[in-house]
C-alpha cells in the first residue's frame, strides 16, 4: 500500500471498520487545512485519494461554499471524487453556491443538489467529517 512504512497493519487488514462507509465528509474550503492554495488542493487530492486506496467510500461527500471548486470538472482532486462516487459515495454539490461562483456547468449535473440534500445527508450519517 502506498505511503505505509513495511509491516504497518491497516485497519482493513485486522477487520476493524473505520465508520467510513456511514460517514458524510463535507468540503467547505477549496481545499483541506491551513496554508497557501496549492498546499491546501494538494493535501485534500492526497486525504481522498487515500479513501480510495484504503476502500473506504464514505456514505456522502457534501460541497458547498469555495467547496464547490474542488467538485469542478478541471479540479486536482476530480479523479478522486469520480472513484469515490463509483465506489457508492453519494456527491451532493451546492447548486446556490455554484451559481454564486459561476460554476454550474463546471460539474456534473447529477451532482447537483440543495441545502436541503446536504442537511438530510448529514442527518442520515452516523459521523459528519469537516475537512
Amino acid at each position: 500500500m502506498r505511503g505505509f512504512p513495511p509491516g504497518v497493519k491497516l485497519l482493513t487488514e485486522v477487520n476493524v471498520d473505520n465508520g467510513f462507509s456511514s460517514a458524510a465528509i463535507v468540503i467547505n474550503n477549496n481545499g483541506m487545512g491551513y496554508g497557501d492554495d496549492e498546499l491546501r488542493a494538494h493535501l485534500l487530492t492526497s486525504y481522498l485519494r487515500t479513501l480510495v486506496d484504503l476502500e473506504q467510500a464514505p456514505q456522502a461527500i457534501l460541497l458547498y461554499a469555495e467547496g464547490v471548486k474542488m467538485a469542478t470538472l478541471e479540479s486536482v482532486c476530480r479523479v478522486q471524487l469520480d472513484e469515490l462516487s463509483d465506489r457508492g459515495a453519494l456527491i451532493i454539490i451546492s447548486r446556490t453556491c455554484l451559481e454564486h461562483y459561476g460554476l454550474l456547468e463546471k460539474v456534473p449535473s447529477p451532482e447537483i443538489g440543495n441545502m436541503a440534500m446536504i442537511a438530510e445527508a448529514q442527518s442520515t450519517a452516523e459521523k459528519v467529517v469537516t475537512l
